[in-house]
């Protein structure tokens, strides 16, 4: 309850009773002749301004407000780190008790999480913010933050207007080695090295430390660097698409978290250009078929030679009337032979065009990680064949002498049905398979190294791979898969698998038969496994934070096994299936919230003091907690202060004249019957 106070609402304006009650005045002073008689007439004009003026007395009916004092706890990541979340439960629990205790206070508890996949740091002040969007300013008493100081959006100034407390979690003095990458390029030329820039952070450190380095999961090799100072390093990028290396310094003693010792970066190899050497043995229907596709791709350069007279035929026609150049075979086959990243032999027949020895730089280079095609046509069962050369030591089918000629449909083995060169292959979702027949296979046998993943008629190998050394081999028995590129019987996928024929011998990683990849997308990881193997299997994910935990991938029947699994941690996810590693990223692969770990009070210090808050270490205990007035200090030794703004909501208002209007009657007649009798005497 509130008491009356006097308030005036005036009939006229004020400036028209101003007015009047000059001109009264001065009416009153002239008659100042007449004596003191004059003055009785500036009763009835008091009592007619009174009137005029309108005095009412007012009474308000209110309810008073609790105060509203906030608490904003802080759960990111970092908070993880030694008991901090443990010192962070109880003084959330002691805050709680000692705020409940105080009078007129209502206690609001606000938790900050980072959302899962995100690395935006701990933006803890853009949760308070939204926090008190419904907490009017004249009701806020206070804030409290219990946090370990590492908050990544701090202002400048804090916009709250009361006092900003904070309680910090964790000790002083905290040891945390940290290993920062400074500078690492996006992308680099496969075959070269790409150069990386970084330091070993371990303040008030000195000394050096081991740094384990890994490329795409591999074995690590190990270097000796100096703390505190940068260090680069030379990573060879061997493949395209992202290189991943992942950098690991050692464990220091008493160290608070060794999470932040590690740091990777990915590197996008990019190819140069492809180089594809093409030699057609003579022309023939589907020579253009090879020609016509890797042209198509603007990444490749193609050499392409078909040889049309071969040395030993001499017609005795004039050279200036010949349209042929001289096969380059020296300069193809012994000084760039290793500048070419596929080689395809199209027809081809053993004539006198390559000396023996060539043939032997041929096995060297795909042993040492060249690329090998051999489409067959019937030159293959003959003695020119290239078969009975030294590449019969990496082809991986034995040719039986036989050339099969009738029309079939070429199927897909079970292998076939795995591999990715093959694995769903447009139509080969169908029994039998909807595409075109083929006419000709020439019959072999396959040897054990190699596998088959298409067939013929009696189940004749049509397309076998192979693995040699360091390099890979193809050998398609059939010259007639130029018939699905002109569409006859129906046609058939011809470019997508020769294209994914050709990409697999230079090793492209997408078509890797045996591979182990993850994708983030949004809060999920999609894992998948590509194996000739059949069958589930179970991976170890290892998390950011080092946390590992098992995920089911199933079986799909086509090569491949998916499983996917919720993360919560931005940073750098590790996924092992005990024989190969996939790595993938969610945000930055070296998340802000990891990247320092050691609690301090000096970013937030600022803030708290201009607000006039005070700060803890949880550690020593929680403070005092108490009320103050509103223009009191709100922190001292050992306490906390909240301001009691005793803010109210008005319910009702009560309003009545200060004078009932009988008596400014009385009063303005009255008046006048006194001035004329006193005047008239």
């Amino acid at each position: 309850m509130i008491l009356p106070h006097l308030l005036f609402a005036p009939i006229l304006p004020v400036w028209v009773l101003a007015g009047v009650a000059f001109l009264g005045l001065a009416l009153s002073a002239w008659g100042w002749r007449g004596g003191l008689r004059a003055w009785w007439r500036l009763i009835p004009l008091a009592a007619v301004l009174l009137a005029l003026a309108n005095p009412r007395l007012t009474r308000e009916e209110a309810t008073a407000q609790d105060d509203i004092a906030v608490v904003m706890v802080d759960d990111s990541a970092s908070m993880a780190v030694g008991d901090r979340h443990q010192q962070s439960e109880r003084a959330l629990a002691e805050v709680q008790e000692r705020l409940k205790a105080l009078p007129h206070l209502a206690v609001r508890i606000e938790h900050f999480r980072p959302a899962a996949g995100r690395d935006e740091g701990t933006r803890l002040f853009g949760a308070l913010d939204r926090a008190l969007a419904d907490v009017p300013r004249r009701r806020l008493a206070g804030v409290v933050v219990i946090s370990d100081g590492q908050i990544h959006d701090i202002p400048a100034k804090a916009d709250t207007g009361v006092p900003l407390h904070l309680l910090l979690a964790g000790h002083p003095g905290e040891r945390d080695r940290r290993l920062v990458v400074e500078k690492a390029p996006g992308f680099a030329i496969v075959g070269t090295s790409a150069t990386l820039s970084f330091r070993i952070e371990d303040p008030g450190q000195a000394g050096s430390a081991d740094v384990a380095i890994r490329r795409d999961g591999g074995a690590a090799s190990h270097v000796t660097v100096p703390l505190n100072r940068s260090t680069t390093v030379e990573v060879p990028v061997e493949h395209a698409g992202p290189n991943i290396v992942e950098m690991e310094a050692a464990v220091a003693p008493d160290e608070l978290t060794p999470v932040n010792n590690r740091a990777a970066v990915s590197i996008s190899g990019v190819r140069d250009r492809l180089r594809v050497l093409l030699i057609s043995g003579e022309p023939h229907a589907g020579e253009r078929t090879w020609r016509n596709l890797l042209k198509a791709d603007p990444s490749v350069d193609l050499v392409h030679f078909t040889i049309l007279r071969p040395p030993e035929k001499d017609d005795r026609t004039p050279l200036r009337e010949l349209a042929l150049i001289a096969f380059p075979v020296r300069e193809l086959f012994e000084e760039k032979l290793h500048g070419f990243d596929l080689i395809i032999f199209d027809r081809y027949r053993r004539r006198t065009v390559l000396p023996p020895a060539y043939y032997l730089n041929i096995v060297n280079y795909v042993k040492g990680g060249g690329a090998l095609l051999v489409a067959a046509g019937p030159e293959f069962v003959k003695p020119d064949s290239p078969y009975n050369t030294p590449l019969a030591d990496i082809l991986p089918a034995v040719p039986d002498g036989r050339v099969v000629e009738e029309p079939f449909l070429p199927e897909l083995t079970d292998v076939g049905r795995r591999h990715p060169v093959t694995a769903d292959l447009s139509g080969s979702e169908s029994e039998p398979p909807h595409w075109g027949r083929w006419l000709r296979v020439i019959a072999s046998r396959p040897k054990a190294e190699g596998v088959t993943v298409m067939s013929g008629p009696q189940g004749l190998p049509l397309l076998m791979l192979d693995r040699v050394g360091d390099g890979r081999v193809a050998e398609l028995m059939s010259d007639t898969v130029w018939l699905w590129a002109r569409g006859w019987d129906g046609g058939g996928p011809q470019v997508e698998l020769t294209r994914r024929l050709a990409h697999w011998l230079m090793k492209e990683p997408e078509l890797e038969e045996e591979q182990l990849t993850a994708d983030i997308r949004g809060e999920r990881m999609h894992v998948q496994r590509r194996s000739l193997a059949k069958g589930d299997i179970d991976v170890t994910v290892t998390a950011p934070d080092g946390g590992q935990r098992k995920l089911h991938l199933a079986d799909q029947g086509d090569g491949r096994s998916t499983g996917e699994m919720v993360i919560d941690q931005p940073g750098l996810w590790r996924i092992d299936d005990g024989q190969r590693v996939a790595l993938s990223g969610a945000g930055l692969l070296n998340p802000v919230e990891m990247s320092e770990l050691r609690a301090t009070p000096d970013k937030l210090k600022p803030v708290v003091e201009a607000s006039g808050g005070g700060w803890r270490w949880i550690a020593d205990g929680v403070p005092d907690l108490r009320m103050v007035a509103p223009q009191a200090r709100t922190a001292g030794s050992g306490w906390f202060g909240f301001r009691a703004n005793g803010d109210k909501i008005v319910t009702a208002v009560h309003d009545s004249p200060l004078l009932p209007d009988w008596l400014l009657l009385v009063l303005s007649l009255g008046g006048l019957i006194v001035a004329w009798w006193r005047e008239g005497r």
